[in-house]
């Protein structure tokens, strides 16, 4: 039980990742466009949410989650993102947040993030995973502003939502059934460990 639900996360992680590539490529014109003006500009963007900042040391995201935590605004999470917040959805639906973010260099440069509805189920229509990749796009423009742009495939069976402010890109994706992840990166750096890494 315990090996075959090891293979099945590699599994979903490479389908993950072969899902993302297939979305860059397929639009990579306008993607690439907008990546090279972005980063040229040489703006620097740092702003996450509840205080949290790209380039934050380990020290300061730790205290600022524990003063959080102390307020009663994050909890300690179910799965491997470990710090869980209630958003307020544009929709009205309730839901989680959950995020835990990687670090270069003992400073955040990549923060995942999973969004799920409360009371998800396969037949509840209201609270299907599209729907909540909507809600989670609108809930990103009202902390980062408009500016989000479809990139998906010929058919739009495979469909992320991107915006680039200088040096930070957000991507918007359906995960799973019942989950869609918000990556927010540090364009920069995240493109250098990819390089150092291949």
């Amino acid at each position: 039980m315990s090996y075959a639900m090891t293979i099945n996360q590699y599994s979903m992680r490479y389908i993950n990742l072969a899902f993302l590539m297939a979305l860059l490529l397929g639009c990579q014109t306008e993607y690439q466009k907008i990546e090279e003006r972005e980063l040229a500009s040489g703006k620097e963007v740092k702003e996450l949410f509840l205080g949290l900042e790209l380039g934050m040391d380990r020290k300061q995201f730790f205290e600022t989650c524990w003063e959080l935590n102390k307020e009663g605004l994050l909890n300690n999470g179910p799965t491997e993102l470990m710090v869980e917040y209630i958003p307020k959805l544009p929709s009205g639906n309730s839901g989680r947040m959950r995020f835990y973010p990687k670090f270069e260099e003992d400073k955040i440069y990549y923060m995942p993030v999973d969004f799920t509805y409360d009371g998800w189920a396969p037949w509840n229509e209201e609270l299907a995973v599209e729907k909540l990749r909507e809600d989670v796009v609108q809930y990103f423009e009202g902390l980062y502003g408009e500016g989000f742009f479809e990139v998906s495939n010929e058919d739009k069976s495979l469909i992320a939502f991107v915006k680039i402010d200088g040096n930070r890109r957000i991507r918007i994706f359906k995960k799973d059934l019942s989950t869609v992840r918000a990556e927010i990166v540090d364009l920069p750096i995240y493109k250098q460990i990819e390089k150092e890494a291949s």
